[in-house]
């Protein structure tokens, strides 16, 4: 895969919303017609989830109907795009937060959910164990990349993404798929997808809601100048779709209203 950085227009979408309860239903309304559309030509769905706050609304409504009954979860290969190095039940498992919102009210197969062990002893060998998951899921061979159907992301009011912070080791690495690295802004390890993890995607969905989050939204999609570019910048749509769900707070001054 080459590195682009340069995102073609022509594949970057941007869709306001009056607020979060709207972001999410639209949110909820493209996994479902992802996931159709990956069965149907592909007989499964591989999804990678975010953690955070914005993603939770879309979960709820995916746990209950009418999507519950209408998602493939039998075909629905759940995955994580970054977790925080805690056990399952800590408040901020990204796992936990998905399993009590999502997973515990669709009870998908359990061979169909591939999650990162944020509470295993030893970070790296937590990320090895994960990438060689990812290896074995999507027959990869040395140096190739999971084209996930869909990839859901988020958008700090930093500009990281997933787990790759502003000056965090792992964000420069182009040959692994999982890193973990210590993310000082948050003073704790993160297991997370890298960069081209990310940007080999079939589609990548940021999900982004909140006035605070305005400087961030303005310079990933505006760019920045001379300026280093924030960790969002780098995931750039390299051979597939991005599309962004922002609600009208953090659209103020990035984006014109639709």
């Amino acid at each position: 895969m080459s590195e682009a950085t340069k995102p073609d227009p022509t594949t970057r979408v941007v869709r306001v919303f009056e607020n979060l309860e709207a972001l999410s239903r639209a949110a909820a309304d493209m996994v479902l017609a992802a996931a159709r559309e990956a069965v149907a030509a592909r007989g499964r769905f591989s999804l990678s989830l975010s953690g955070g706050a914005t993603p939770r609304g879309a979960y709820r409504l995916l746990a209950q109907a009418p999507y519950r009954d209408a998602m493939p979860w039998a075909a629905t290969h759940l995955f994580w795009g970054d977790e925080r190095c805690v056990p399952v039940d800590h408040p901020e498992s990204t796992f936990g937060m998905v399993n009590a919102l999502l997973l515990s009210q669709v009870n998908p197969p359990p061979a169909n959910i591939h999650r990162a062990r944020g509470e295993a002893p030893n970070a790296a060998d937590a990320a090895d164990e994960y990438q060689a998951e990812l290896r074995r899921f999507f027959h990869l061979a040395e140096g190739e990349f999971p084209r996930f159907d869909l990839v859901l992301l988020g958008l700090g009011d930093d500009g990281h993404t997933a787990s790759l912070y502003p000056g965090a080791a792992g964000l420069a690495e182009r040959r692994r798929l999982v890193v973990a690295h210590f993310v000082a802004q948050r003073s704790g390890y993160r297991l997370t997808f890298t960069v081209p993890a990310l940007q080999a995607a079939r589609a990548q969905l940021f999900l982004v809601a909140g006035r605070e989050k305005v400087p961030a939204l303005r310079r990933v999609l505006r760019g920045a100048g001379d300026r280093p570019p924030v960790p969002a910048q780098l995931v750039t749509p390299t051979g597939g779709l991005q599309t962004w769900l922002v609600d009208r707070a953090a659209a103020a001054g990035a984006v014109a209203a639709t």
